[in-house]
């Protein structure tokens, strides 16, 4: 089904409670129906239709009816096709009581009765409607529009004590992601998310228009397996301009003055919303649900109730109109004398629009503002109206940050080097240095670029503190780009509180990349502890600085969390992150966030939660030229190839090589090519190239990456060669994961069914499901082949609910007994003859083949079910499959 198909039956979802609030009526007896109430467009009447529905499934008649403006002329011209036929309304006393005999029948079984637009029902429907109910012939199911007078016998209906009611809000954030998730059949990026929500305010019915408006113009795409806006804006179909245009059209013509104001100039203060109208007009558009009156403390501001009403109000003012608008609420800003913080930016973005220019100071002072507000868009087009010869280190420096952080990377390179010609004084030069080594780092990839101008300014400044600032910017940029180790020995050197570092900028950058480091070398416990120093520091300075927000601390922690196998943790730190609003303004770190949530998913063993995260983090790496785009398209390789999907890791890894890697985790980048070796039954492979990978990983420092992948080698038929290493890791990293993944490692290799139930609990205990549930699997496995059929049972039973948290997982080690239905008849008859002990040349003359042919069949086999010895054969074989 397209997604226009889908869309034209738009889903229910996100209102399980007003459904329960619907059933709990129902089961009422004396209950007379409800009512929904609700703005336009929030979905009253899709509600209205699965309550119906509902009713229905329990055994009532259906009816529907609508009320409008036209049916109200007509006595009963909302509901005249319920009424029977052959009824006579001339004395309506005595054909209303025939009504009620006739609708009721000789079973007496009760109507359900939806009517939509209950605030336009005429008064003879809302009588005849309300004497059918004090018959108990019908039950109501009506929706009315909140904020529009109810006629008096419509408020008959809705005020009796025994008609239960439902206000109906629009969605929040959480919602409308459900809803376009089962409207597009997969996962939404975040950005789009956003920027769909913010367009549509919650509102279904607009937010149905915005997604068939992207769709029909080709702007709204599935990449990477989520999908994407190409851009910022999402699309409007004529329709949903139509609607709006119709809803504002039905205010006052006095309104028109103060809805301009508002679409270009919101919030404004209400003396001036009055200024371009009256009060009585503010309250009349208030109660029509046009605009939104909210008072701050002492301060009381007005601004349109919707987000689409400015761009529609701004798409039908005249150009010149709007310039008198800007500038008149501009004069009245500065009459007030500026007072506010955020008025020179308001003054400077109302000139700005108006004439196209406004004084190079006050755009460098509103830019400063929306700085700090992470309006970064904002900055941009504030300092792009500054003339060249105008523009100073400051305003450079504003407009390369925030290039960097819209993703402009370039050209923030070029913004920075020119802001460096410009420089006069050594104070200047280090915090050009710093920005444009973020910028090479973090933003083009060019590490040995970036260290190169860092290390150069370490020779060139001789100002006091710079050598340090400088050495702590190279230790973050060392510590999580392959040298965790020389990159924490100069982090070291950082200051122990943020209040004594001379960049309280680099600071803060530099204690995420040092928690980082420290729980990627198996000092977990100190990482954490750490973070929680950084974090609370980056509150308590959180004004004073330009790094975004507290909670950009909370991605390092993910990682320290996931390491020492807090796993429930390191999820509650995620959904506290996405859970703050301002997430959605942290663009860069939202990426950073979504690949380590991707990680942790992966150590828990969840490979479709896994892949949405490693999407999402795809889906903003490319929008922001975040540095992670390698890494999470092969966390997206890895995962398809743990599900089976040997296309998906093919298609993956060979996008991930067009872009360079980070070395942020060394040797895990190799899992993708490891899983696909696994998904093709090349285990030999696998397990190659994971012992290579972990070998890395241990040249390099990264003990929790090396024991990683020494786990993934002893699942896939190494535990022998690595159950001595990872108990040496065991001994060194800090946490309850790599001592768990040791035992399990041990277990495999002693083909112990005793201990691998032991580690199956304590790795569930963990959260590593898919760990647990391959060792229970495999103690069962092992105590069938030994005959004892109760302890083979019990440990299939410890599986069993683990299993079903591992989200499809396909593993050599998760299901050996449905492995083998895999096999041909002829591939299961050799095998049961090789488990049993018969050689290659006993099988071949029991079968008449050749001894090369046995063979071949052998190593197909051993693909198919993930293993390479008769061994692990006896273990895996069903015995009593046909």
């Amino acid at each position: 089904m397209s997604v226009q198909d889908r869309a034209s039956h738009w889903p229910l979802v996100g209102r399980v409670s007003e459904l329960s609030a619907f059933s709990a009526a129902w089961e009422d007896p004396h209950c007379k129906g409800l009512v929904i109430f609700g703005p336009a467009g929030v979905g009253k009447s899709r509600l209205a239709e699965e309550c119906l529905a509902q009713a229905a499934h329990r055994g009532s008649r259906a009816a529907r009816a609508t009320a409008s403006a036209s049916a109200a002329a007509v006595p009963l011209g909302a509901i005249a096709h319920v009424i029977p036929a052959g009824v006579d309304l001339s004395d309506p006393v005595q054909g209303f009581a025939a009504v009620a005999r006739a609708l009721s029948g000789p079973k007496r079984q009760r109507w359900a009765l939806l009517i939509d637009d209950l605030q336009l029902l005429d008064a003879a429907s809302a009588v005849l409607v309300r004497q059918l109910l004090d018959a108990d012939v019908v039950r109501l199911i009506g929706t009315a529009r909140s904020g529009e007078p109810l006629s008096g016998s419509a408020q008959a209906l809705t005020g009796d004590p025994a008609m239960q009611r439902i206000d109906l809000a629009d969605m929040d954030e959480a919602g409308t992601e459900e809803v376009l998730q089962t409207i597009l059949g997969g996962p939404v990026g975040l950005r789009t998310l956003h920027e769909l929500y913010n367009a549509s305010g919650g509102n279904m019915l607009y937010l149905r228009e915005l997604v068939l408006g992207a769709v029909a113009a080709k702007k709204l795409s599935f990449s990477n397996e989520v999908w994407e806006l190409d851009d910022d804006r999402p699309v409007a179909t004529p329709r949903l301009t139509e609607l709006i245009g119709n809803r504002l059209a039905g205010a006052a013509r006095a309104a028109r003055p103060v809805l301009e104001l508002l679409a270009l100039c919101e919030p404004v203060p209400l003396a001036d919303a009055e200024a371009a109208s009256s009060f009585e007009v503010l309250a009349d558009l208030e109660r029509a649900g046009l605009v939104r009156v909210m008072t701050d403390r002492r301060r009381t501001t007005v601004s349109l109730a919707h987000p689409l009403y400015g761009e529609n109000l701004r798409a039908t003012t005249p150009a010149p109109r709007q310039r008198e608008v800007l500038l008149q609420q501009a004069a009245r800003a500065e009459g007030y004398g500026a007072r506010r913080r955020a008025d020179a930016l308001h003054i400077a973005t109302w000139r700005l629009a108006a004439t196209g220019t406004a004084e190079p100071a006050l755009l460098v002072q509103a830019a400063v503002l929306a700085r700090h507000a992470h309006d970064y868009q904002q900055v941009i087009a504030l300092l792009d109206a500054i003339p060249e010869a105008d523009h100073s280190v400051i305003s450079l420096l504003l407009l390369g940050e925030s290039l960097l952080e819209m993703g402009q990377c370039g050209r923030a390179e070029e913004v920075f080097v020119s802001a460096y010609e410009h420089a006069g004084s050594e104070e200047e030069e280090l915090a050009i240095t710093m920005a444009r080594t973020f910028n090479l780092f973090w933003g083009l990839a060019r590490t040995d670029e970036a260290l190169t101008v860092n290390l150069q300014a370490q020779r060139s400044l001789n100002i006091a503190g710079a050598e340090k600032v400088l050495r702590t910017d190279e230790g973050a940029m060392r510590a999580v780009s392959g040298e965790p180790l020389q990159g924490l020995s100069l982090l070291s050197e950082m200051e122990t509180e943020i209040e004594e570092a001379q960049n309280a900028n680099v600071w803060l950058l530099a204690s995420m990349m040092r928690t980082t480091a420290l729980a990627m070398t198996g000092h977990g416990n100190e990482a954490l502890e750490y973070s929680d120093h950084a974090y609370n520091c980056h509150r308590r300075y959180n004004e004073k600085v330009l790094v975004s927000h507290p909670d950009t601390q909370l991605a390092a922690r993910v990682v320290a969390l996931s390491e020492v196998g807090r796993l429930d943790d390191a999820r509650t730190v995620g959904a506290k992150f996405f859970s703050n609003q301002e997430s959605s303004i942290l663009p860069i770190t939202q990426a950073w966030m979504t690949f380590d949530l991707g990680r942790l998913e992966w150590i828990s063993g969840h490979p479709v939660a896994a892949r949405y995260w490693y999407a999402q983090c795809v889906a903003l790496a490319r929008v922001h030229h975040v540095r992670v785009l390698h890494e999470a398209l092969l966390g997206l390789a890895a995962c398809a190839g743990v599900l089976g999907d040997a296309q998906g890791a093919e298609s993956h890894i060979k996008e991930a090589g067009q872009y360079p890697s980070m070395n942020v985790l060394v040797g895990e980048e190799r899992l993708s090519e490891a899983w696909l070796a696994v998904t093709q039954g090349d285990l030999a492979h696998a397990r190659a190239v994971l012992s290579e990978a972990a070998g890395r990983a241990r040249e390099t420092g990264h003990l929790t990456s090396e024991g990683l992948l020494l786990t993934d080698l002893a699942r896939l038929g190494g535990a022998h060669e690595a159950v001595g290493r990872l108990a040496e890791l065991a001994d060194e990293c800090d946490g309850m994961l790599m001592p768990a993944r040791a035992r399990l490692a041990a277990a495999l290799a002693a083909d112990d069914p005793q201990r691998l139930q032991g580690s199956a609990t304590e790795l569930a205990r963990i959260g590593a499901h898919l760990l647990a549930a391959e060792a229970a699997i495999t103690a069962s496995v092992i105590w069938r082949n030994q005959g004892l059929t109760r302890q083979s049972t019990a440990a299939a039973q410890q599986a069993a609910p683990l299993k079903a948290r591992c989200e499809g997982a396909q593993t050599p080690l998760l299901a050996p007994a449905e492995a083998t239905s895999s096999l041909t008849s002829r591939e299961r008859e050799i095998a049961k003859l090789a488990a049993a002990g018969t050689s290659s040349r006993e099988i071949a003359e029991i079968l008449t083949l050749s001894v090369r042919t046995i063979d071949n069949h052998l190593q197909r086999i051993y693909g198919k079910l993930g293993i390479t010895t008769r061994k692990q054969l006896a273990q895996a074989i069903d015995y009593n499959a046909p």
